[in-house]
């Protein structure tokens, strides 16, 4: 379980890090983020999980979300989308392979070596985290997450309740079972048994009894992947259904970028300290 620190900066009082270690299940170095308030802790442990393209340093350089943090006492974990390297199986599409992981256990070859993003953050990361900071309180954690890193934080917390205080999402994919970025990567790395998809899909699991107390979802109503991928009715949909309490932000003119997340980052970051304390 070493680990390599890559970078380590003071921010706001406490220290924005970037580290590097060898993870078993993607059979990869996999880099990650950590932001570590001021003072002694223990503090809540917050995940932002990114989304198509991005790595660890997307949400680190630009949703700005470090200064708040420093302020509520929260700890932020920020890791990569997908496993890297030489060796490791990739695509030339932006929405598929190195940069696109899904947050999956791909099954499906080439893929399923490396591509183990389900794993890695259900077991080894949080296993790595607790070693190493000592300031972070596993028992307190909440999820966030972007596009597809929505995806991701939305289907983590609805199969694990009982780890997850708080989630919300900026414009998640909702229901890649039925949007062709999720049904592109779904059948890619999963194969074409559309049974074994419904474990990644946030609306089909909240269908088959997933339930969480709570999410908070901003969607900006100028986003260019809004009506073909994006598609919040189904999640609303699936809450009302299912009594489950959903706040649906649609925020007028933003878009899909950083700049949205960076304008409602606060809100989510005061949103998950209220139900972390």
């Amino acid at each position: 379980m070493a680990v390599e620190t890559l970078s380590e900066q003071r921010c706001f009082g406490g220290v924005q890090g970037v580290y590097r270690h060898a993870a078993a299940m993607t059979g990869t170095p996999m880099n990650f983020g950590v932001f570590v308030p001021p003072g002694e802790g223990p503090f809540p442990v917050l995940w932002f999980l990114a989304g198509l393209t991005c790595t660890e340093q997307n949400f680190i350089t630009k949703a700005g979300a470090q200064r708040v943090a420093a302020e509520l006492g929260v700890m932020l974990i920020a890791p990569d989308t997908s496993p890297r390297g030489e060796g490791v199986p990739d695509d030339p599409a932006y929405d598929f392979g190195q940069g696109a992981g899904f947050y999956l256990d791909a099954t499906e070859a080439p893929w399923a070596a490396n591509f183990r993003m389900r794993s890695y953050l259900e077991d080894e990361l949080p296993a790595l985290i607790a070693a190493w900071f000592p300031q972070a309180d596993m028992a307190r954690q909440g999820i966030m997450g972007h596009s597809m890193g929505g995806h991701g934080a939305l289907t983590m917390a609805l199969r694990d309740p009982g780890r997850f205080a708080s989630v919300s999402v900026f414009a998640p994919i909702v229901a890649p079972m039925r949007c062709p970025w999720g049904e592109k990567a779904l059948g890619g790395y999963l194969g074409p048994d559309r049974a074994m998809w419904r474990a990644y899909d946030a609306c089909a699991l909240i269908e088959d009894g997933a339930r969480v107390r709570s999410i908070l979802v901003d969607q900006g109503d100028a986003d260019a992947f809004l009506t073909e991928q994006l598609k919040p009715e189904l999640l609303a949909d699936a809450c009302r259904a299912a009594g489950i309490d959903l706040t649906l932000r649609m925020q007028p003119g933003y878009d899909h970028g950083y700049y949205f997340i960076a304008s409602f980052i606060a809100d989510h970051l005061r949103w998950h300290a209220e139900r972390l304390r």
